[in-house]
């Protein structure tokens, strides 16, 4: 008996209605934009602003926020090397679908190694296809750690500090920042944007690439 995930009986079927109708449909162009960063970097932050300055253009957009598919989708893993990448291809593989489904899909996720979300992007074409597909855009919260840490909402830097939480992002376990990325968002002078400010630059991105225009 052969295992379903090597089967050779599981066949694609083609949808009859395609993705340039479903974002004709909705008027624009589905895509992936990839939030990463530290634990407190303003990640969920930025993604539900995002989500809500897309709402306000009659725009629709679903945010796939880490701490919240822990709860589902990905709640039988944990934070090991292993359990980490399986969590970002699971992410990566459903934000795909929502793009081709036309949708503007905000992944907000640590992700905190290189190769995971390098991964998630080579599901994806390049941008020199974006006549025929759709693409991942990746946002970088380039929030100092030192910051993060001061925030610690959750408690989290405390307890890892503490040693009480091993395997945590940015004490013992690295975050690889992106190499290259569309969008770099850190502070200016010191100072950090408010969250309407990030969200409308991550906007105008999506304008001056035509993921908004009408279809």
């Amino acid at each position: 008996m052969s295992s379903l995930g090597n089967s050779n009986n599981i066949f694609w079927q083609e949808c009859p209605v395609g993705k340039l109708e479903r974002q004709k449909l909705i008027n624009q162009k589905g895509c992936v934009v990839w939030i990463t960063g530290l634990s407190g970097s303003g990640k969920s932050t930025l993604a539900f602003a995002l989500n809500r300055q897309l709402y306000s253009r009659g725009k629709l957009s679903y945010v796939l926020d880490g701490d919240n598919l822990r709860h589902g989708l990905n709640k039988d893993l944990g934070f090991s090397a292993e359990d980490r990448t399986e969590n970002i291809r699971r992410v990566g593989e459903v934000a795909k679908l929502f793009a081709d489904a036309g949708m503007i899909c905000i992944a907000s996720l640590i992700s905190p190694y290189r190769k995971d979300r390098d991964a998630c992007r080579a599901k994806l074409p390049d941008s020199n296809f974006i006549e025929a597909s759709f693409l991942t855009k990746a946002v970088f919260m380039n929030t100092p750690l030192s910051l993060c840490e001061s925030r610690d909402a959750k408690g989290l830097y405390k307890l890892a500090r503490a040693g009480k939480i091993k395997g945590f992002t940015g004490i013992d376990d690295p975050y690889e920042p992106p190499l290259q990325c569309e969008i770099e968002l850190q502070q200016i002078d010191g100072i950090c944007r408010t969250p309407t400010a990030m969200s409308e630059q991550v906007v105008s991105y999506l304008e001056e690439k035509g993921y908004l225009e009408d279809q």
